[in-house]
């Protein structure tokens, strides 16, 4: 048996040899066509992933190890380790505080980097609802545990810390380092956020004085109380939702002076991150404040009990202190460069927006929830509200500014940190509320 068919001519295999050499050939070349795309691709794959990388950890080079305080980020690993191991819930709440100092220093930086692509003016409503961001998320956490008392007196000093320890230190460095020059600013600025303090100042005294007018504090009082401090908030956030208008669009001309100083500002500097970066950084470091905050609102009463310290200091000073650090440090800047305009919008800025938006949202919030929580936030820290917010009135209505108005305004914290120092732990009545021997005031807030 021959495996060759020698009927067929020589001439036809010889072409059969040749198409079949062509054949292999171009499968060969196909072949490495396909080995070189799918090269590339890999190349280009891997391209792609060293950019991510060195970007991220350029970011990271930026928004980490781009602050001084970058010394208590490890903090908050270890306050996450912490709580794991149940090391100790004053541990938690120690490690938590310190961790959320650079954390919020690093928000409002964020923020103004984002502020470089979105303007001058929306970047500095993004600036101020960011910068309290601390508060609204240790005051919405705080409301899912039924802790309406540490909701009120962190709010509460949020505000004071903002009139009179930021503004007030500002105004102190800004008057040393400017001692041969008239420091002044817009009284108009100044004046819009004063009448905004009073008409808050106005909702949370009449729940108080409407209570004591009655002189009783039955089931019928509260629940009127109640109904007040809700409609009141309403009436609060609609005011502020006013301000943002009168802010934005019909009276923006009231603004163009701090926003010329801004616009400076971003002659000599640049955004030294992208805009989507900033925006992904920004959301992952609020979800490490919720977790933080989480620990710190469940740990507040373990602290007070081992430091032997009342609840209202840790909320109204320590809290206050920490979720303003962001604030604090960028109104001394701008007042040592003495422009005390863009001081005055942060501080004044930040405090008028916990008092008309973040406090009457947490009533609406509650409200939403099925928590009864009203405006009548105690005699003792109403009474320290009304003199902040008037003290700061009479500090702002000339327009000009000298270091011993700072020095008053922080002589005056001192003074209310020292009432609520001395005010040793408050026993918790059945509600959760706190009851300072007086006739109780937060009958409003039983369930």
């Amino acid at each position: 048996m021959s495996f060759f068919n020698t009927s067929r001519p020589i001439s036809t295999m010889n072409e059969d040899l040749e198409n079949n050499e062509e054949t292999l050939q171009q499968n060969m070349s196909s072949s490495s066509l396909v080995r070189k795309k799918s090269d590339m691709v890999l190349v280009t794959n891997i391209n792609v992933r060293f950019q991510i990388v060195r970007s991220f950890m350029s970011n990271m080079k930026v928004v980490i190890f781009g602050t001084k305080l970058v010394v208590l980020f490890p903090a908050v690993p270890l306050a996450v380790a912490a709580d794991f191991y149940n090391i100790g819930r004053p541990w938690i709440f120690t490690l938590s505080l310190l961790g959320l100092a650079p954390l919020a220093e690093r928000v409002s930086f964020l923020t103004e980097q984002i502020a470089y692509f979105t303007g001058p003016t929306v970047g500095g409503l993004l600036n101020a609802t960011c910068g309290n961001a601390t508060e609204m998320i240790i005051a919405i956490l705080a409301l899912h545990q039924n802790k309406i008392h540490v909701v009120k007196l962190s709010l509460l000093g949020s505000i004071l810390s903002n009139l009179l320890l930021v503004l007030g230190s500002s105004l102190l460095c800004g008057g040393l380092a400017n001692l041969k020059r008239e420091q002044r600013y817009d009284r108009k600025q100044a004046d819009i956020n004063s009448l905004l303090l009073l008409l808050g100042l106005l909702c949370h005294l009449l729940p108080l004085m409407f209570k004591y007018a009655l002189a009783g504090g039955n089931h019928s009082i509260a629940n009127a109380t109640l109904q007040l401090s809700r409609a009141s908030s309403i009436v609060m956030l609609l005011a502020y939702v006013s301000y943002i208008f009168f802010q934005l669009k019909t009276h923006r001309k009231l603004f163009e002076a701090q926003e010329k100083e801004e616009e400076d500002d971003e002659d000599e500097e640049k955004a030294v991150i992208g805009f989507w970066s900033a925006f992904t950084w920004l959301v992952g470091m609020t979800l490490v404040i919720s977790v933080l905050s989480e620990y710190v609102v469940g740990t507040i009463e373990a602290a007070s009990d081992s430091w032997g310290i009342s609840v209202s200091f840790i909320s109204i000073i320590l809290l206050p202190i920490v979720g303003n650090a962001a604030e604090h440090a960028g109104s001394i800047i701008f007042a040592f460069k003495n422009k005390l305009d863009i001081s005055l919008g942060v501080a004044m800025g930040s405090a008028t927006q916990i008092s008309m938006f973040v406090v009457p949202l947490s009533v609406v919030v509650a409200w939403i929830m099925g928590i009864r929580m009203d405006l009548d936030f105690n005699l003792l820290e109403t009474g320290c509200l009304a003199f902040a917010v008037i003290v700061t009135a009479f500090t702002l209505q000339d327009g000009t500014s000298h270091y011993m108005k700072g020095v008053v305004l922080c002589l005056c914290y001192i003074v209310i940190s020292a009432c609520f120092f001395v005010l040793k732990a408050p026993q918790i009545n059945q509600y959760g509320m706190v009851n300072l021997g007086a006739k109780p005031s937060f009958d409003a807030i039983a369930i």
